[in-house]
């Protein structure tokens, strides 16, 4: 696995209640800190519900660690399918035997065995998970369950886990008389875009990690894949799997790229992909920027190198391209060029006396391309001006006016 590639010490985000994760803030710290209350005081019943992956399996591993010797817990997986199995497993978690399976009987010797537990000091609390699959019976044996009292003192302390679905149960009107015996009922949300970041930071650090190992474009795209709020064991699905998909590209941190991969890998339907766009968009402007200022640069070093030159070049070129200009053929000599430029120039360049400077040969060059560039739009205009007087006469001709000027008075009309 990647743990010993990313120098961890345990995998971060395994779905699996460890209460070493447990992530104690948010709904998760709240809760805890209720049931906990309650639990002490003695309050009885109390519901929690939440979505899928929610966290509430690992809430109560927690619960269980926080009473680790003054409470005698009893953990359902699931429901039992009625009433009479859920008092015959809780009296079988008590130690009891019961010599009936009456319910009658076995609520005795439970109730007898609750008030031993009670005298010692200690709790019984029963946590039944999955509560939402529970039938109308086993409510109502739940129910009754709680009713059993020494004083005002609940001999059994109740914690129901489930999802959403068990609200839409409780709210029924035939569920009143258990709704109202619920001392305290929490939910479980989802994490928005922050708590979400804090969570995985909080499980890297458990792990050995930090948050270092997730880049800025992988944070960004795990805020936007659980902008709608997350789960934390969706987010630790998509976490590992975005850990493992970095491990195989032998990355050193966790990028988008590696976000969406995963995504695509889970099935999850997220925005991530439009965030990969707009960074390759980004990337491209931004490489194309550093090609605009790179040539700019360039262009600016080449016209500081021409400036910089010797002057020997400009002033050979310029008597060389000027005798060729004027088609000048006397030839100087060597001393005459001495005298007036300090610069050698080569005997074999003929120049001519009457050499025009560089302002009057630009402006013969400016006036051969002016007159060359107007012949175009002059022979156009032309051959429009002929084409015009072609067509008013073919128009006259094939019309009765009698004179120029009625044809040209028929031509407007027309």
């Amino acid at each position: 696995m990647y743990t010993k590639y990313f120098n961890l010490q345990k995998l971060p985000f395994e779905n699996v209640p460890d209460p070493l994760f447990f992530y104690n803030q948010g709904d998760h710290a709240r809760i805890r800190k209720q049931i906990s209350g309650s639990l002490q005081s003695g309050r009885g019943l109390i519901v929690v519900t939440g979505p899928i992956g929610s966290g509430k399996t690992t809430l109560s591993q927690m619960i269980k660690a926080d009473f680790p010797d003054d409470v005698k817990l009893i953990w359902m997986a699931e429901p039992p399918a009625n009433s009479s199995d859920l008092y015959l497993f809780l009296a079988q978690e008590l130690g009891l035997h019961p010599l009936s399976s009456e319910k009658t009987f076995v609520m005795r010797d439970i109730r007898n065995a609750l008030l031993e537990i009670n005298a010692a000091g200690k709790k019984c609390l029963i946590i039944i998970d999955e509560s939402h699959l529970m039938s109308d019976d086993v409510i109502n044996g739940i129910r009754l369950l709680n009713n059993l009292e020494e004083g005002s003192v609940k001999l059994i302390q109740l914690l129901l886990l489930g999802q959403e679905e068990l609200l839409e149960m409780i709210n029924r009107p035939a569920l009143e008389p258990f709704k109202q015996r619920i001392a305290a009922l929490e939910t479980l949300g989802r994490m928005n875009s922050d708590a979400t970041q804090k969570y995985i930071s909080h499980r890297l650090k458990v792990a050995g990690g930090t948050g270092e190992l997730i880049s800025d474009t992988g944070w960004e795209a795990l805020g936007i894949a659980f902008q709608a709020g997350g789960t934390p064991r969706t987010i630790n699905s998509l976490c590992d799997r975005a850990f493992s998909v970095a491990f195989e590209r032998e990355k050193t941190a966790v990028d988008a790229h590696d976000i969406y991969e995963a995504t695509q890998r889970l099935g999850l339907r997220t925005d991530v992909f439009h965030y990969i766009i707009s960074l390759k968009s980004q990337e491209r402007k931004s490489r194309e920027a550093r090609a605009v200022v790179n040539q700019e640069f360039a262009t600016e070093e080449t016209e500081i190198s021409f400036k910089t030159q010797p002057a020997e070049m400009p002033n050979s070129l310029e008597k060389q391209t000027v005798s060729s200009f004027n088609g000048g053929t006397k030839q100087t000599s060597q001393a005459a060029n001495n005298e007036t430029d300090p610069i050698l120039i080569d005997p074999r360049i003929h120049v001519s006396d009457t050499a025009p400077s560089y302002e009057e040969i630009a402006n013969k060059i400016k006036e051969n391309y002016t007159q060359k560039n107007l012949r175009v739009p002059a022979t156009v205009l032309v051959i429009s001006m002929i084409s015009l007087i072609i067509s008013v006469l073919f128009f006259c001709h094939h019309t009765d006016a009698a004179g120029f000027i009625n044809c040209m008075i028929n031509l407007f009309n027309s």
